[in-house]
């Protein structure tokens, strides 16, 4: 690979040839908490209190959050474009500031139109400071190394639900939603758009040049059959597991939970994300890229099942959320690698960007989906029999999506 030599400012790589920004990786830690802590897991935990103080349809305004996630998506394929050329740092921090300005637009909202349009802004930061632009950040500058990189900051990203699912709902019980949303809109502006701002000045390293017969690689290794069913795998696997996020606390609320004992079972759901991308590295030195896809979204499929099996006690509901908590940080550092695993880093923005558009349009229509449906199936718990279906259906495709697997001989 190509690089830069180490800067004043960068701690040099094991290879000595590449310029890392020392304050990077803490940065990104404390920015991934923040941003999805705030930005996504405070809704699941507000949207109750939402629809019961403005006599809002709980389809409606979870169709508004919906909106947020299918604008990522589509904005993420021309992020990923941006940062492959020019870095992390005017992204993320520009999209910290709009963030700020979605959630205090969502908070101030008279009615839904204006809710719909907050949260169509937030969508925008979400596509520009969730995972996919850290991740680009860290597999530049971090190569051949990122992997370990990845590991911290999605062990940081994992604890987003296990501090600020309780947080929210301690403010809440003080607060209205919408003096909730402007406490949490004031956190996320004085914690990330500075740490964007001061932690990812380093010099943007070149890309790898390609190898002469994938000078076209991006087009190449988009079009391809595995890479079309690797997105079909993540897709189905992604409506499921954003479903479960996002309609676990009305399940437990249906079981007779209270709104505290339910934002507990989601947030602890972070620390078992936390506990499990500490084995990931090691699964990734014994196992296949193939192989763990399938594992892992079977996984899934299984722990989306306990819940439905499972309605009580207490204690065993947490063990669940921890085990299913273990089984997400692991897809989710799954879907960082899957691009470099299969296919190289040379254009890592732009084919994570691709591979990430449908699932995360997958993962914006699941919390309306999930709502939707929970009403004709009879409740929550068929609706994760059914969420657990669709996991299944995505690991039986999983076996197909090794480079090379459908060539002729």
């Amino acid at each position: 690979m190509t690089g830069l030599g180490t800067s004043a400012r960068g701690a040099a790589t094991g290879s000595g040839d590449r310029s890392r920004p020392r304050a990077a990786l803490p940065a990104l830690c404390l920015t991934q908490i923040t941003s999805w802590g705030i930005v996504y897991y405070a809704f699941p935990v507000l949207n109750p209190g939402i629809t019961h103080a403005t006599g809002w349809p709980a389809g409606a305004t979870t169709a508004a959050f919906s909106l947020a996630l299918v604008v990522s998506a589509l904005a993420g394929i021309r992020v990923g474009r941006i940062l492959d050329r020019r870095g992390p740092r005017a992204v993320m921090t520009t999209g910290s500031v709009i963030g700020t300005a979605g959630l205090l637009l969502v908070s101030a909202a008279p009615n839904l139109p204006v809710f719909f349009a907050g949260w169509a802004l937030t969508g925008l930061a979400m596509a520009t400071t969730f995972y996919q632009p850290a991740f680009a950040a860290l597999t530049r500058w971090w190569a051949p190394d990122h992997v370990r990189a990845l590991t911290v900051v999605t062990l940081a990203g994992g604890l987003a639900s296990t501090v600020f699912a309780p947080l929210t709902a301690l403010l809440a019980e003080h607060l209205s939603w919408r003096h909730t949303y402007l406490v949490l809109a004031a956190l996320l502006a004085v914690l990330t758009v500075p740490a964007h701002a001061l932690a990812l000045r380093a010099p943007w390293p070149p890309a790898p040049t390609p190898a002469r017969d994938k000078a076209d690689g991006a087009a190449t290794d988009a079009g391809s059959r595995p890479f079309r069913l690797l997105a079909v795998a993540f897709t189905l696997s992604a409506f499921a597991m954003y479903a479960v996020v996002v309609a676990v606390v009305p399940l437990l609320l249906e079981r007779g939970y209270s709104t505290a004992q339910a934002a507990w079972i989601l947030g602890i759901g972070g620390a078992g994300q936390t506990l499990g991308r500490t084995l990931y590295a090691a699964l990734a030195r014994r196992t296949t890229p193939t192989a763990r896809t399938t594992t892992l979204i079977a996984l899934g499929a299984l722990t989306t099942a306990a819940f439905a099996a499972v309605p009580g006690p207490y204690a065993l509901l947490v063990a669940v959320s921890v085990v299913a908590g273990m089984v997400r940080g692991n897809l989710t550092l799954l879907q960082a690698t899957a691009v470099t695993d299969r296919w190289g880093t040379a254009h890592y923005g732009r084919l994570s960007g691709l591979l990430a558009a449908p699932s995360t349009t997958a993962a914006a229509l699941a919390p309306f989906a999930g709502a939707a449906l929970a009403v004709p199936l009879g409740g929550y718990g068929p609706l994760f029999l059914l969420l657990a279906t669709v996991s299944v259906a995505a690991a039986l495709v999983s076996p197909w999506t090794a480079p090379g697997a459908h060539r002729s001989p």
